[in-house]
């Protein structure tokens, strides 16, 4: 499937959002932020780790279907991260495919990404359902924080110091959880509402 979207004009336009992405990714939810996002003017960025590749074609969870990603999440300076509006962490095996390491005394690359959002506070930090098993070895972001995850993850949440909310999406300050990937769709939207309240709260 091709990744190439066309951008229109809209209330994120000139903005960038970077979803991570891997194998066994929910399709419903992965192909809705490549369109529904740059419906609303945004560049969608989707990064992985390609593990000295020019690209990977990843196949899905529900129905095997193909995607295709060509930019690496590693090496991503200061400054590209914080040119980003959001960074999302997906549901579906995304996040436990990412957060492999080699060295279990070091982060894997996908976390450590994740970990330097949580330092930048102009990056809203999107994860939803699953997603939250890619913050596990960094629990500190979340510590206090009000979350939703899947029901599967509620034990993790509580041992990471995470107090969860029984809604479908909650915002604490930078942080939008959502609870399944069903629930994409309103994930997506809420992000979509702070961007866009945030830019004009700079246009001020």
């Amino acid at each position: 499937m091709s990744n190439d979207v066309v951008l229109r004009e809209g209330p994120l336009s000139g903005t960038r959002i970077a979803v991570l992405v891997e194998s066994d990714f929910y399709e419903p939810e992965i192909f809705y932020y490549q369109r529904r996002f740059a419906e609303e003017g945004a560049q969608v960025d989707f990064l992985t780790r390609l593990w000295g590749q020019d690209s990977i074609t990843f196949t899905g969870h529900e129905y095997r279907a193909p995607f295709t990603a060509d930019r690496s999440l590693e090496g991503i300076g200061d400054d590209e991260l914080r040119a980003y509006a959001a960074l999302i962490v997906p549901s579906g095996m995304v996040a436990d495919r990412l957060r492999y390491t080699e060295d279990v005394d070091v982060l894997a690359p996908a976390t450590e990404l994740l970990r330097r959002a949580f330092e930048e506070p102009t990056v809203l930090k999107g994860i939803i359902c699953h997603g939250m098993w890619l913050a596990s070895s960094i629990p500190g972001t979340v510590r206090g924080r009000k979350v939703v995850c899947h029901n599967n993850l509620i034990g993790d949440v509580r041992n990471m110091g995470g107090q969860y909310v029984d809604e479908d999406v909650v915002v604490d300050g930078d942080l939008v959880t959502g609870r399944t990937g069903a629930h994409h769709h309103l994930f997506a939207r809420r992000i979509i509402e702070l961007i866009a309240a945030g830019r004009g709260r700079r246009a001020d």
